[in-house]
């Protein structure tokens, strides 16, 4: 079984099994779709960051966001519709993976999520 499954791509354990449209390994529980970009560890090629739309993003595109979220620390929340420019793209960094600067806020970090390739 294990020579046509591939190995985890968090522990390397070579034991995992398919599932229905998963792949589940039983050494550290992680489960993920074969071809799905968010799995792309498992094969070597980098992360491949998508918007809310399903368009790829790079370093250094312009970005909008969706839809209005509160800012800890601060009264103004940052509205639908505003503009980010020159974002740049993390990876490991919990679950943002968008550092940018926004005007009138400073720098912060986005989930990529809530915006849309502008």
């Amino acid at each position: 079984m294990t020579d046509t499954t591939p190995p985890c791509p968090e522990c390397t354990c070579e034991y995992t099994y398919p599932l229905d449209a998963l792949v589940i390994c039983p050494e550290c529980a992680h489960e993920w779709a074969p071809g799905d970009p968010e799995s792309a560890a498992e094969d070597g090629s980098p992360k491949v960051i998508v918007d809310s739309v399903g368009n790829p993003l790079h370093d250094g595109d312009t970005v909008t966001v969706i839809k209005t979220m509160k800012v800890k620390g601060s009264t103004q929340p940052i509205k639908a519709g505003t503009k980010v420019k020159g974002i740049r793209l993390v990876d490991g960094v919990g679950d943002h993976d968008i550092d940018c600067r926004i005007e009138g806020f400073g720098a912060m970090q986005l989930k990529s999520s809530v915006v849309r390739k502008a």
